[in-house]
């Protein structure tokens, strides 16, 4: 089977993030090129220029992933589906409510425009929401992601309870306390101390079902923080990689989430995820096996690949624009009520 073929616009973190993607599965992901107004930004082996309109001159990929600023997102999705290019775009879509409407209003009916959003794809998280909606805990009915921030925590929010654009009442709150940051993107801080970090928790009440956001300050890095996914349902709850489900009366029973890793003693098959299972059923198995991405670089090739089947009319849209939309709104809305200590109602949008 042909590779998925992309074209990166921008030239900074996140487009050589995409093309290390590339890098590590040639036989299913190729770049194309690169569009950036700095052809020195280039990277080894992959043409850059000037615009869409030369890059695609020369080959016309499946689609074009955008990897600009916030800012510039809207106007990178614009200029594709001007041309008529499939196109996906970061998280998020645009950088307000007003941003999304207009983005919404000019390409909404397009149906070419993705969004970038990767962590239902993740290994860990694929395997909580096939045993979720496999039924494990009976009907979902709330969601606790203490780990990740905004729109992405949404996403899993809404993903494990199988909620789409329905209304939903907001209320935050911010905490400061002082803490030691010994790690960031940038590395580790040998000389760290304990700093004020905004711990931000809101309640997310979509009408008899709910979840809590629960984010602290480079979470993503601080490796003193613990990152928790907790999803209850009618007749059970998933914590992390427990699960405890009531399978008769007076018999609740408990379950693990279990992961083969490769590499580990004498197994010489590699080093990396193999599958997730429950209870002897697989749930997921590694789809990128034996290019030894971590669990976040998997979900970003996975929605990479997933954008080109769909582009080339093979398979089901990844993560459509209406989403990636209600997710950033619901995290504004996060974001408004820490400010003001007010609840904020998010009702249907124009993308709904």
């Amino acid at each position: 089977m042909a590779p998925t073929t992309f074209a990166v616009v921008g030239s900074g973190k996140r487009c050589r993030f995409f093309l290390r993607m590339a890098a590590a599965a040639p036989d299913r992901l190729r770049a194309t090129g690169i569009v950036s107004r700095n052809p020195d930004r280039a990277e080894p082996g992959v043409p850059a220029f000037r615009t869409l309109d030369e890059l695609l001159a020369r080959e016309r990929p499946d689609f074009v992933a955008a990897a600009v600023p916030w800012p510039q997102m809207p106007d990178v999705a614009r200029a594709a589906v001007a041309l008529g290019v499939p196109v996906l775009v970061e998280t998020p879509p645009a950088p307000d409510l007003d941003g999304l409407r207009a983005l919404w209003s000019d390409v909404g009916g397009s149906g070419l425009v993705q969004v970038a959003e990767q962590y239902l794809l993740m290994p860990g998280h694929a395997a909580r929401l096939a045993a979720v909606r496999a039924g494990s805990i009976g009907d979902p009915t709330a969601v606790h992601v203490c780990s990740t921030h905004l729109y992405h925590a949404v996403s899993l929010v809404r993903g494990l309870l199988d909620v789409d654009t329905d209304d939903v009442v907001v209320s935050a709150r911010a905490f400061t306390a002082p803490l030691v940051d010994p790690l960031g993107f940038d590395g580790w801080r040998p000389d760290a101390t304990p700093e004020p970090r905004t711990r931000t928790i809101a309640t997310l009440d979509f009408g008899g079902r709910h979840g809590l956001y629960d984010f602290t300050e480079n979470q993503w890095w601080n490796p003193l923080l613990a990152r928790t996914i907790a999803v209850r349902g009618t007749t059970g709850e998933l914590v992390d990689d427990r699960l405890v489900r009531l399978v008769e009366p007076e018999t609740p029973v408990e379950s693990h989430l279990v992961y083969r890793r490769l590499g580990i003693d004498l197994n010489l098959e590699g080093n990396e995820l193999d599958h997730v299972s429950l209870d002897g059923r697989v749930l997921y198995r590694n789809p990128f096996r034996g290019t030894r991405l971590s669990e976040d670089d998997i979900g970003v090739a996975a929605i990479l690949e997933a954008t080109g089947t769909w582009a080339r009319g093979e398979g089901p849209p990844p993560y459509p624009l209406a989403q990636g939309c209600q997710d950033h709104a619901i995290s504004l809305a996060i974001g408004e009520s820490a400010r003001t200590g007010q609840d904020v109602r998010v009702s249907k949008e124009v993308w709904a």
